[in-house]
């Protein structure tokens, strides 16, 4: 992982247009490709971000230093540096993984021995199916055959459509799993993950954790 404190704006070139003034701001480059932009305040949430795959170019304007960091949709996010504070590299080795708490252990078990309430005629490939970046909940197949990805949360924020979203772009080149499509699957879902994840093409379901212990069919909601 990367390190920089900057002064430094931030343009973001895409479906939209943003701008963040030139201020004091942390730049974490993750080993994953990912690039985040921090202010000292919003607890873990970025300013603004790009998710991998990316590319990140290094150059120089008007004396000062530049980013480019370019997704494959073509998004741009531009970092403009007028004075670069602080700038360090450490490696943190592979990660051990988030331990699920008992509740989403739980789902993940119901989901798995109970495919078919996610849709008529579902199968179970594997739980915790193994990739580069961590284990994805439940890999399985719908009625056509399709390969599914199934992320768990008790509480869906974006972070796990983020989660979810690497996950795809991950199996989705693999040749024997693709097309690989997504579900993101919470006792809650926040609005603005929702909204994230239908923009992605990511079906979201909202469980009932109660009702999916029991054996009747009103197991979750869709929506």
């Amino acid at each position: 992982m990367r390190l920089v404190i900057a002064r430094c704006s931030v343009d973001y070139v895409g479906r939209l247009t943003a701008h963040l003034p030139t201020a004091p701001r942390l730049l974490l480059i993750k080993a994953d490709g990912s690039v985040s932009v921090h202010a000292d305040d919003r607890a873990y949430k970025p300013l603004n971000w790009m998710s991998p795959p990316c590319s990140l170019k290094e150059g120089e304007q008007d004396g000062g230093t530049v980013w480019t960091v370019e997704n494959r949709a073509g998004e741009r996010l531009i970092i403009s540096m007028e004075e670069i504070l602080h700038d360090s590299s450490h490696e943190l080795g592979v990660d051990p993984g988030l331990i699920k708490d008992g509740v989403e252990a739980h789902l993940q078990e119901l989901l798995a021995d109970r495919m078919e309430t996610l849709g008529e005629g579902w199968s179970l490939i594997r739980r915790e199916y193994p990739t580069a970046i961590g284990p994805v909940d439940i890999l399985g197949r719908d009625a056509t055959g399709v390969t599914v990805a199934v992320e768990i949360k008790r509480r869906g924020e974006i972070d796990g459509v983020e989660q979810l979203t690497r996950y795809l772009e991950l199996l989705n080149r693999d040749p024997l799993l693709a097309p690989v499509q997504g579900v993101f699957a919470a006792q809650e879902i926040k609005p603005q993950a929702r909204t994230l994840a239908t923009d992605r093409g990511i079906r979201c379901v909202t469980l009932d954790y109660e009702a999916l212990r029991g054996t009747d069919d009103d197991k979750l909601r869709l929506f």
